[in-house]
């Protein structure tokens, strides 16, 4: 097993779910619910499960479409909303 590969992975995905919409989420049900524990079972069966969608749609998306028009059609979507958000922050 690639434990590097799996390390990165867990501190990219727990930085950037911090203070995200998900996480204000779960405070906010937490907060008023009596079994908390319940909403962390339920939230993590989310996360795992959201997870496995994007593993085995971007394991399918490799098998059928070259790297280099993965790479370049991020960059360009990254690029499209970076222009919209520039746009929009002129405004």
């Amino acid at each position: 097993m690639e434990w590097k590969s799996a390390l990165a992975t867990f501190l990219v995905i727990f930085l950037a779910e911090l203070g995200d919409k998900t996480q204000l989420m779960v405070m906010s049900l937490s907060a008023r619910s009596k079994a908390p524990h319940m909403i962390f079972l339920g939230a993590a069966a989310a996360l795992v499960a959201s997870s496995l969608l994007a593993v085995v749609a971007g394991d399918s998306l490799l098998r059928h479409v070259p790297v280099r028009v993965i790479r370049l059609g991020t960059g360009a979507m990254f690029m499209i909303i970076g222009g919209m958000l520039v746009l929009r922050a002129v405004r």
